[in-house]
C-alpha cells in the first residue's frame, strides 16, 4: 500500500534506542518526520539510533533534565516507549517497576504539562488485562493486572488519561501490544536485551549456541500442549500501526487497541517452528511456572481495523522467526558489532 504524504511532524520518542523503539524510529524517519531520541541506554543500543537522529542520554526518573529535553524540543508528539519490560524481574523487584515505568511516565506528563506537545502515543501490554475470564481480549476487558509490570503499565496508562483529560486540545493514544517477535526486514535492526527474557531471542540463541537448552517454563497449563501460549506481532506491523494511529491522531482524540493478530501459538509451537527455520534441532529442559504468568494471551483486535483501517499484515509465526533469524546471523554479537 503507498503511504500517503502526511505533514512533518517533530517527534520525541522515549526508549527509540530499545527493540521496539528503534523500529519505530526507522518507520518514522522514512515517512519524513524530525525525529529526537530519549534513552538512558541501560537496555538500548546507541548504535540502533541512526546517526542523523540526536540522542539525549537522559533517564526519565531525572524530572529536572526530561524537563530540559521538552522545553527545548518544542515536540509536537511524543511516542512513549521507554519502561522496564520483564514480568519475573518485576515480581523480584516490584518498587524498581514502580519507580521506572510509573514514576518516569509522571515526569515525562509534569514535562508535558509545561510545553504545547499535546499529542502522546503511548507503548502498553496486554498484561494490564491480568488471567483473562475469556479469550480472546478486547479492549473492554477489566484491567486488573496480576504481576507488577501489568500494575506499571495500568497505573502509567491512568496517569496519561488524567494528563489528557485536563485540557481537550490534548489527544492520546494507548496501543496495548502482546507479544512481539521478528527484526526489520532489511536485517538491520533486531531484540538484542542482556539479559534476554523473550522467547523467540532465546529460542534462537539455543539453536546458534547447540548444547545450551532452552528452559520451557510450566508444561501442565490447560493448553492443547500444555505450554503457555500467546498472540505474536510482527515487529514491523507493530511500528506500522503506531505510525498509522499517528497520522489519524486528531486534536482531542482518545484511542485504545489492541495491537495483536487475533491468534495464539505455543511455547512448544515456537520451538518446532524455530526448528524448522533454522535446520537445527533445539534442546529443551523443563521447568516450573513463572510467577505472574498466565496459561492463554490472545487478542480481538477488530477495534483497530474497525476503527482505523489497519491489520497486521504478517499472519504467521514463521516469517517472524525467519526476521528474527536473519538479523541473528547478520549479527552474532547484537547491535555492539554495528
Amino acid at each position: 500500500m503507498t503511504e500517503v504524504p502526511q505533514p512533518r511532524l517533530r517527534i520525541l520518542v522515549t526508549g527509540g534506542a530499545g527493540y521496539i523503539g528503534s523500529h519505530a524510529v526507522a518507520r518514522l524517519r522514512r515517512a519524513g518526520h524530525e525525529l529526537e531520541v530519549l534513552d538512558h541506554l541501560e537496555q538500548g543500543h546507541r548504535q540502533a539510533i541512526p546517526p542523523d537522529v540526536p540522542l539525549h542520554e537522559v533517564d526519565l526518573r531525572d524530572a529536572s533534565a526530561v524537563a530540559r529535553v521538552i522545553a527545548a524540543g518544542r515536540f509536537d508528539t511524543v511516542m512513549h516507549f521507554a519502561a522496564l519490560i520483564s514480568v519475573a524481574e518485576s515480581v523480584a523487584f516490584p518498587d524498581r517497576y514502580l519507580e521506572n515505568n510509573v514514576g518516569g511516565t509522571r515526569n515525562l506528563i509534569r514535562a508535558l504539562e509545561a510545553s504545547d506537545t499535546r499529542r502522546l502515543v503511548f507503548s502498553s501490554t496486554a498484561a494490564v488485562y491480568g488471567v483473562p475470564q475469556k479469550v480472546p481480549i478486547d479492549e473492554t476487558f477489566p484491567i486488573a493486572p496480576v504481576n507488577p509490570y501489568g500494575e506499571s503499565k495500568a497505573l502509567a496508562e491512568r496517569a496519561l488519561r488524567d494528563w489528557a483529560d485536563t485540557d481537550p486540545r490534548r489527544s492520546l493514544a494507548i496501543l496495548r501490544y502482546f507479544n512481539v517477535a521478528g527484526a526489520s526486514q532489511d536485517a538491520s535492526l533486531g531484540e538484542d536485551h542482556e539479559p534476554e527474557t523473550h522467547l523467540v531471542p532465546n529460542v534462537l540463541r539455543s539453536a546458534v549456541e547447540g548444547s545450551t537448552p532452552m528452559t520451557v517454563y510450566g508444561q501442565d497449563y490447560p493448553t492443547p500442549d500444555g505450554t503457555c501460549v500467546r498472540d505474536y506481532i510482527h515487529v514491523e506491523d507493530l511500528v506500522d500501526a503506531h505510525a498509522h494511529v499517528l497520522e489519524r491522531l486528531g486534536a482531542g482524540d482518545r484511542y485504545c487497541f489492541n495491537l495483536g493478530i487475533g491468534r495464539g501459538f505455543s511455547v512448544q509451537e515456537v520451538i518446532q517452528t524455530a526448528e524448522a527455520v533454522t535446520g537445527r534441532s533445539i534442546p529443551v529442559v523443563y521447568g516450573p511456572r513463572r510467577d505472574g504468568d498466565v496459561a492463554e494471551l490472545r487478542s480481538d483486535p477488530g477495534r483497530i481495523e474497525a476503527q482505523l483501517g489497519w491489520r497486521a499484515k504478517v499472519r504467521e509465526l514463521r516469517p517472524m522467526l525467519e526476521s528474527a533469524w536473519n538479523w541473528m546471523r547478520a549479527h552474532p554479537r547484537g547491535h555492539r558489532e554495528v
